[in-house]
């Protein structure tokens, strides 16, 4: 009977497939349109970056400097701080892969994996900046509020895991700032690695392109999945029923528009653009849904994670705090900026003009943050360099 449960979806799933495969072919081509404009411009470059860094030991001098930051506020090795900048510049999943990586190497204990699985998945801040403020909304000064309420509700939760499972001992107390010492875990971890620069390259390529094609795999099949739930009427009857148990609270086209968004987050976003049709309640809505990143985000993070002893109820619960907190920080933010007392909603134009356009202006932000980091990262270090030393 177990068996015949399991089964029983993926069997409805290929029935659907054979009874609509138009629509499959289109959906498909819709998934693969999303990757390519998007998701292989921010996360290729990066992935390959940074596995030269890790390989070239950039993770374990970043370690020693920023263990005396890392320690005391979410109680994470200095390593995790490469992650957490990783995951702010790329976006989804690239928090989760370093952080496998990481587990799989013995640099994080199964706890600290799983403190840093829950607050290192954020949308790419192209996507946030340039696909949704700037191409949905048609207001790009609106990108500082999405990306702010989703990146400040990210720490909050990373702080907040810091008590996650956490004992007294863990990770001693010594958090002294030692230069040295950096650069001799630096050339040591150069020196186990071994591999010369062109094997380093090469084998950096060769996996990041598997990874980003796996992600692609991901996006192409939940776009098929979510247009064969929404054709076979499924969709429709879930929003039925959550709109009955709302007592029509949520009108059917809001009930259909969070469904959309439970699965996927850039169809989440243009439905909610669509539904709501008051600013602040579209902000809030799209902060919460790209703090939530969708089921297909979830399946991709469960992948990379099954390696490891990494439980996944702690991303599951990061998401959820994420998703409560994104829209509130959001209305607070928007007091700052200053927009027409009647916003135009416009029509669902296109989210970039071309694949190139979209492609450049997705690299142009990730970028922007990665140096951002980079400078922050530089700050910090020369501030515990010049503090006295205890």
């Amino acid at each position: 009977m177990a068996i015949a449960i399991r089964v029983l979806p993926f069997f409805l799933l290929a029935l659907g497939m054979f009874l609509y495969p138009q629509d499959v072919v289109s959906s498909a081509a819709t998934g693969l349109a999303l990757w390519w404009k998007y998701v292989l411009p921010a996360l290729l470059p990066f992935f390959i970056l940074s596995e030269l860094l890790m390989g070239a030991g950039f993770v374990h001098f970043l370690g020693v400097l920023l263990e005396p930051l890392m320690r005391p506020v979410f109680h994470l090795p200095g390593k995790a701080s490469f992650v957490v900048a990783m995951g702010y510049t790329s976006g989804i999943p690239i928090g989760a892969v370093l952080t496998t990586k990481l587990r799989q190497q013995n640099q994080l204990s199964q706890v600290e994996g799983e403190r840093l699985l829950a607050f290192t998945s954020n949308p790419s801040p192209g996507f946030m900046f340039g696909a949704v403020a700037s191409g949905m909304l048609g207001k790009p000064e609106l990108g500082i509020v999405l990306a702010g309420s989703v990146y400040l509700s990210n720490l909050i939760v990373g702080i907040v895991f810091r008590f996650y499972r956490y004992q007294a001992t863990e990770g001693g107390s010594n958090y002294s700032f030692s230069f040295q010492r950096a650069w001799q875990e630096l050339s040591r971890a150069q020196n186990e690695d071994g591999r010369p620069f062109g094997q380093l390259l090469g084998d950096a390529v060769r996996q990041s392109v598997n990874t980003v094609l796996l992600i692609g795999g991901f996006i192409t099949f939940f776009s098929v999945l979510i247009n064969i739930l929404n054709i076979s009427g499924i969709t429709s009857l879930l929003a039925y029923i959550l709109n009955s148990l709302t007592r029509g609270l949520l009108t059917l086209q809001m009930t259909t528009s969070l469904l959309n968004a439970l699965f996927e987050t850039t169809l989440g976003c243009r439905t909610s653009i669509q539904t709501f049709l008051d600013l602040h309640i579209q902000i809030a809505v799209l902060s919460a849904v790209m703090g939530w990143g969708g089921l297909s985000v979830f399946a991709q993070v469960a992948s990379f994670t099954s390696g490891t002893d990494c439980r996944f109820s702690a991303f599951f619960i990061g998401r959820v705090l994420q998703t409560l907190l994104a829209p509130i920080l959001s209305q607070f933010l928007l007091h700052f900026i200053n927009l027409p007392a009647a916003a135009s909603i416009p029509g669902l134009s296109h989210m970039m003009s071309s694949s190139i356009t979209a492609s450049l202006l997705t690299w142009r932000y990730s970028v922007w943050v990665f140096c951002g980091f980079m400078m922050l990262f530089l700050g910090i270090i020369l501030w515990f360099r010049f503090q006295p030393q205890r």
